[in-house]
């Protein structure tokens, strides 16, 4: 068998961690698998901002021996040797994002060199520093490996829905724009598990109950981010439990929590519509690509469908990409294209003064 290369993804909503081997070269996914984290876990990568510095230390340890053990039990279940693994791409869970602070700045914590020891091969983490140090936000990266997958072909438009939702603008002749547009799950998965104390809403069943504030939506979306120009990206606290409560205090009060659930879907898919509509070139708008773990959200979809009736709407599924699969598939082509002294970064997607390679390697 060639040789795979391995990614790691955690995402915004820390539910677990995502383990993909793909063969580089040419491009296929062959084998991945989530791995949820215990309750108790999640919580401590929600909080970890909270952090002082010894605490932030051990838990930057602990996530990098969660993730050998976890790649360890992943080349188990797939009946696969470390000798069969050329490199791993990790990308680390992110604890804070603060590309507008006075000190522009990204914290990914999870220490690699456990995962070196444990496979014998490079490990490269940390690819969002370089950018930053190119005058880029840090973020998204995505929008590279969408115009790897798909620049050479009609256009088409990428759309990540995790904890934040970002899209990327991608085609053949076409320079490559990406970009944060506002909430992806965060708020709809903390009122379910505030008042349903359900994880999420699976397949927006209980969103389809409700009826979204729509005046509500349309004011929020007059905001200054959602006029912003890209590049752009967001922390996964801009959208977290300070604004639930700040702007859906209203609406958590009501006797009816479904509306509640109902809304905030409605907002993620207004959001994303709104930066399409503003953002995205016309000739660009012909169809949506969606992964992520809101692409299962059927309310989502459908409110998705309602603004963009012009677009052909489907699963990156069709397309053999499993939709919780791409982010890690990503960070694993990342890394092998870094190994290959390669660029794996689209600069402007994220503001940089040119595109580079991204990624630190640590060998064992």
């Amino acid at each position: 068998m060639k040789k795979l290369v391995l990614g790691l993804m955690s995402g915004t909503s820390a539910d677990g961690l995502t383990v993909c081997a793909i063969n580089p070269k040419p491009f296929q996914i062959l084998y991945f698998k989530n791995y949820p984290y215990e309750k108790t876990f999640q919580q401590r990568l929600l909080n970890a901002y909270r952090l002082t510095a010894p605490y932030l230390s051990e838990l930057h340890y602990q996530i990098g021996q969660r993730y050998a053990k976890t790649v360890q039990k992943f080349l188990k279940d797939f009946q696969l040797s470390p000798s069969q693994i050329s490199a791993v791409g990790m990308h680390g869970q992110t604890v804070y994002h603060g590309p507008y602070d006075k000190t522009p700045n990204t914290l990914q914590l999870g220490e690699p060199s456990f995962l070196a020891e444990v496979l014998a091969c490079p490990v490269v983490s940390d690819f969002r520093a370089m950018d930053m140090a190119l005058g880029g936000q840090g973020a998204p990266l995505m929008p590279f490996f969408d115009q790897y997958i798909f620049g050479q072909k009609s256009p088409k438009l990428l759309l990540n829905i995790g904890g934040i939702s970002n899209i990327a603008v991608v085609g053949k002749n076409r320079t490559p724009l990406g970009f944060d547009c506002g909430p992806g799950n965060t708020l709809i998965d903390l009122a379910c598990q505030h008042y349903f104390n359900q994880t999420f809403d699976k397949n927006g069943v209980r969103a389809a109950k409700g009826t979204p504030d729509k005046i509500l939506v349309n004011k929020l979306l007059k905001q200054k981010f959602f006029s912003q120009q890209p590049p752009k990206s967001l922390d996964k606290n801009t959208f977290g439990n300070t604004y639930l409560q700040r702007y859906f205090k209203s609406e958590a009060k009501s006797e009816n929590p479904y509306d509640l659930l109902a809304t905030l879907t409605y907002f993620t898919a207004a959001a994303v519509a709104h930066s399409i509509n503003r953002f995205v070139p016309v000739t660009a708008q012909k169809e949506l690509i969606i992964s992520g773990g809101g692409c299962y959200n059927k309310t989502l979809l459908r409110y998705l469908q309602d603004f963009l009736p012009h677009l052909t709407i489907t699963s990156s599924l069709a397309y053999g990409i499993d939709p919780q699969a791409k982010e890690a598939a990503a960070f694993a082509l990342f890394a092998w294209l870094n190994l290959q002294h390669q660029i794996n970064h689209c600069a402007h997607a994220t503001g940089a003064v040119k595109n580079a390679i991204l990624g630190k390697i640590t060998l064992c």
